[in-house]
């Protein structure tokens, strides 16, 4: 039996867990529950049965926000080193 909610494209029913994307990595196909039907090649929620646009790209906007951030406090740390070692 399979856990996955059926494909709203083609109604099939093995459905099978997409373990990386490009947009994702690892992470993100297990945070939104990304599944693919091997029937129509259908990409979508496993849980809820519906598209996965949404989610993607909030994920998305989130890791790049907290990239940039990450970046921003790196710079801020490094020129705060160079100004105190003046």
């Amino acid at each position: 039996m399979n856990a996955y909610a059926p494909c709203p494209q083609c109604g099939g029913t093995n459905a099978e867990k997409i373990r990386f994307t490009w947009w994702g990595g690892l992470l993100g196909p297990k945070i939104l529950k990304h599944v693919k039907c091997p029937g129509c090649g259908k990409a979508y929620n496993g849980k809820t049965g519906q598209d996965n646009t949404t989610g993607i790209v909030i994920y998305s906007v989130v890791v790049g926000v907290l990239a940039l951030g990450l970046v921003v406090f790196m710079f801020a740390a490094l020129a705060a080193l160079m100004m105190a070692t003046r």
